[in-house]
């Protein structure tokens, strides 16, 4: 594959990566406000199937095309701004994946709200705290990613 291709894939998948996250939240944060039970179903069931549909997808594809790329350009692994990234994205995972799990929790307690025509319980607003608190190191570990990769800072 050509570096101008595998390039063009990474940085997609890295928009894809900033972009979702970015617009998920503040769909997220928006739907909340109103405390609308039906209101907050709905973003939040579009809310988990864009994480499943875009976010996944390119959070699988993004190592497969940094390795590619690393390997084409021919850097070392062990160059401390590639060790750096990786540690980021694992590090962007710890807080993705409970966030995923958080967000279907929060969206079945909006719709058994709707179901049950009651306000939203306060399991759900521990929940949105939580989920709120785990987007700002996970956001602002992706900016640092995308630094280091348009960077490649010597260290």
């Amino acid at each position: 594959m050509s570096y101008e291709l595998l390039r063009f894939l990474h940085v997609i998948g890295a928009s894809v990566l900033l972009g979702t996250g970015a617009g998920i939240a503040f769909f997220m944060v928006i739907s909340h406000r109103t405390q609308e039970p039906r209101l907050i179903a709905h973003v939040a069931g579009i809310v988990v199937l864009a994480d499943t549909v875009f976010t996944a997808t390119a959070a699988l594809f993004q190592p497969i095309t940094g390795y590619l790329l690393i390997r084409e350009v021919g850097y070392d692994l062990m160059e401390p701004w590639v060790v750096l990234s990786l540690v980021l994205y694992v590090f962007v995972g710890m807080f993705w994946l409970p966030v995923v799990w958080i967000q279907i929790k929060m969206r079945d307690l909006a719709r058994q709200a709707v179901a049950d025509n009651t306000a939203l319980p306060a399991r759900y607003q521990r929940l949105y705290r939580i989920w709120f608190a785990c987007g700002f190191p996970a956001f602002f570990a992706v900016l640092a990613i995308l630094w280091l990769m348009l960077t490649r800072p010597v260290f």
